[in-house]
């Protein structure tokens, strides 16, 4: 397995995982998989505002991706990212999710941000488990908040701290990202 910042050239087998997951599972709450143009935008816009996107692969193949993301868009929050996670069905179970999210954290702290919040649709035990033996907290949980395949979902979020955390002010000369720039 090689963990590495992933190309537009990826975009591709991400569009393939991601729309496997949208069709089977309730990690995303989107109910129709967005084609690759739109993945290809998200994508970009998500490397141009300076948050991390990852891939794993294995003998050539995307085995499954993870980036960091705004949390929330409003410049007080620009030190929390939120990270996601999606993996190829042959990826599960295998370390593959584990991976990604180490590497993420680590790429994270290293840009300056000080909190990562999970944001995990249909409280899959999974997702909560692997964030769990990454430091991750449970910070609170939204009761039936999304509905998908016939069933009423639960949101839970997980928090962890990233660097100092909330021990110390930021640095007022990092400026995690550059979707709060102006």
């Amino acid at each position: 397995m090689q963990i590495r910042d992933a190309t537009l050239a990826d975009v591709p087998a991400i569009t393939r995982i991601y729309t496997e997951s949208v069709r089977n599972g309730v990690a995303s709450y989107e109910l129709t998989p967005p084609g690759e143009a739109e993945m290809t935008r998200r994508f970009s816009t998500i490397c141009g505002n300076g948050y991390p996107y990852l891939v794993a692969e294995a003998d050539g193949k995307v085995m499954g991706y993870a980036y960091a993301s705004a949390f929330r868009t409003r410049p007080a929050y620009r030190w929390s990212v939120e990270d996601s996670i999606y993996l190829d069905p042959e990826a599960r179970g295998r370390g593959y999710g584990k991976a990604l999210l180490h590497a993420l954290i680590a790429g994270c702290e290293t840009l300056g941000f000080r909190q990562m919040i999970a944001v995990i649709g249909g409280a899959h035990p999974a997702s909560i488990a692997v964030h769990q033996k990454a430091g991750f907290v449970h910070s609170g949980m939204i009761s039936g908040s999304g509905h998908k395949h016939g069933s009423w979902l639960d949101t839970v979020f997980m928090q962890r701290q990233l660097g100092e955390g909330k021990a110390t002010d930021p640095d007022p000369e990092i400026y995690p990202g550059t979707l709060f720039m102006g």
